[in-house]
């Protein structure tokens, strides 16, 4: 089975799991009440079953919708009424104690159920404000640009969280298709603010900068600018690492500027790998003074037909296993032949969570280009997965 598949069938079995697992706790109740009818006719009037009776609302509180937790309620309560008038007890202290207790308990289930549905909705609520703001920050890119088969992905380290400092963007303009992947130190609100600030500069400078160098520049101004005008984007230790691609239309090449952001990896068509380290080391974006003895070069590579490119953030090499051991993308990707950028991305996204056993540490941010050939179709589909 080739690793697209087996990642399928991986993610089919987790679902299907955690179905299961839903299943038997929404049950959960009406077993607990079945539980505490026979375990009170099977004992001796001197013992009850109503902590299976007061147990049974409580857990169909957080599970079950209010009319259900409202039905276990009132069955839990009958079933103790109806185990005391089986009995003759009915109008014991005892009995109606039970029977005041269980009626307690189930009103208290449907209190936590309803707070616990309210606080659903304004979760839900957060997410969908959160989703929107991802996709106006950092939008899908389109599945093809200029001839280059297109794939992006995003993935926050929190299940909860949609967007932090992570950043990826790539456009067509008039020099060539131009992309940007980085990286902005620090989190939460902040960390989205820088991002906002170097997208919105990428994406004018993109169109408007003859060289790659300039783009680089219109962005360290950029943060130069809103660092001294913001309280929040800290001009003495706010920082972004980041990669500036350029592929010229037709030209098989590709430019890079790094200002020290993970070098970017070139997979061949034959499962070949190359790291695209540039020839001297460069400071982040937003470190002005200290980089301005170093003066942006662009590097150039060839980008053959099949290739594909990948740009990634430090959230992927700094992912860490049980035993402390870190993520290696070019050992993991060395010899392995995909479809497509989509068809990587996946891969590797499954292959990350595999590794640190769905315990991320770091956001992750992803970039694929892939460079088909003449006559090739939407999709190389006739490619195959080759496994490590």
């Amino acid at each position: 089975m080739g690793r697209q598949g087996g990642d399928e069938c991986e993610a089919y079995t987790a679902d299907t799991g955690r179905g299961a697992a839903r299943t038997v706790v929404r049950a959960l109740p009406a077993v607990l009440i079945a539980v505490g009818l026979a375990f009170d006719l099977m004992t001796p009037p001197s013992y009850t079953g109503s902590p299976f009776f007061s147990a049974a609302p409580l857990i169909a509180a957080p599970v079950s919708s209010l009319r259900g937790t409202v039905v276990t309620g009132v069955l839990a309560s009958v079933a103790v009424l109806l185990l005391h008038l089986l009995n003759g007890t009915t109008w014991k202290v005892e009995a109606l104690t039970e029977l005041v207790t269980v009626m307690t308990v189930s009103g208290l289930a449907v209190l936590i159920n309803r707070v616990v549905r309210r606080s659903g909705e304004r979760l839900a609520s957060a997410r969908g404000i959160a989703e929107a703001a991802q996709r106006a920050v950092l939008p899908t890119p389109a599945e093809r640009i200029a001839g280059l088969h297109v794939s992006a992905r995003y993935e926050a380290a929190q299940a909860d969280a949609f967007i932090g400092g992570d950043l990826y963007a790539v456009q067509d303009t008039p020099y060539g298709v131009r992309l940007a992947v980085g990286d902005v130190r620090g989190k939460g609100l902040e960390a989205v603010e820088a991002v906002a600030v170097v997208l919105g500069a990428f994406r004018e400078a993109a169109e408007t900068e003859p060289t790659l160098e300039g783009v680089a520049q219109r962005l360290e101004r950029a943060l130069t600018r809103e660092g001294t005008r913001r309280d929040s984007l800290d001009s003495v230790e706010g920082f972004t690492t980041c990669v500036l691609g350029e592929i010229p239309m037709g030209a098989g090449v590709l430019r890079l500027v790094n200002r020290g952001h993970p070098e970017p990896l070139l997979l061949h068509a034959d499962g070949r790998l190359a790291v695209l380290a540039p020839a001297e080391p460069a400071l982040p974006l937003g470190m002005g003074e200290l980089s301005a003895v170093w003066a942006d070069r662009a590097q150039e590579w060839a980008f053959p037909v099949g290739a594909t490119l990948l740009l990634y953030t430090d959230g992927l090499t700094e992912a860490r296993d049980a035993a402390g051991d870190f993520y290696d993308p070019v050992a993991r990707l060395s010899g392995r032949v995909f479809p497509g950028p989509g068809e990587l991305l996946g891969a590797l996204s499954g292959d990350v969570r595999r590794h640190t056993g769905g315990a991320a540490t770091d956001d992750m941010a992803l970039l694929a280009l892939g460079r088909p050939g003449a006559g090739e179709p939407e999709r190389r589909r006739t490619v195959p997965v080759v496994a490590p």
